[in-house]
């Protein structure tokens, strides 16, 4: 369980709450629920319905498409705000790597502080748009090596030349 200077400290160091005045932070860091989950413990799937965004407080956990790891998260990372906002089915699982602690900030909770704060809707836009670029970042680079591994095989398969039979000798009558 965090003290509430621990979780005063924690959430001041989440980038889209970094401008906020501290009485918002405090405030905040107060509303905000604890949660822990065991290693290996589902924190939610992909597809799910999702309405909280979380801060890992303690530990690490994995953000993952089936067994495809998109990436690992620490203490003062956070994840799960995009169903925060868009009220879409969460875009990607999470899961504990090792025993984790999170806070956990409801939509309810967001909104009323936005509606007391409205800077912190303009964080988590910056944020969410530079989360967006780094990973276009990552597609495209991964497109290009696609393409580069395309146009080999073009090449090998251009290049190889054709193996021919072996032409037939005649048959020898007796």
């Amino acid at each position: 369980m965090l003290n509430s200077f621990d979780r005063l400290l924690l959430v001041r160091g989440v980038p889209i709450f970094q401008e906020l005045r501290d009485d918002f932070l405090v405030r905040l860091a107060s509303i905000m629920d604890e949660r822990c989950f065991s290693a290996k413990e589902i924190i939610f799937t992909q597809g799910q319905e999702g309405r909280s965004l979380y801060v890992v407080a303690e530990g690490s956990v994995r953000v993952h498409i089936g067994n495809q790891e998109l990436v690992q998260l620490k203490k003062g990372d956070f994840f799960g705000e995009m169903s925060l906002f868009d009220a879409e089915p969460r875009s990607a699982s999470v899961t504990a790597i090792e025993r984790c602690d999170c806070l956990v900030l409801t939509q309810q909770q967001l909104y009323e502080a936005i509606d007391e704060t409205p800077g912190i809707a303009l964080n988590i836009i910056r944020i969410l748009s530079r989360r967006i670029r780094e990973l276009n970042l990552k597609l495209n680079v991964k497109n290009n090596e696609l393409g580069i591994l395309k146009s080999k095989l073009d090449h090998e398969i251009h290049e190889t030349p054709t193996v021919q039979p072996a032409p037939r000798s005649p048959k020898l009558r007796y």
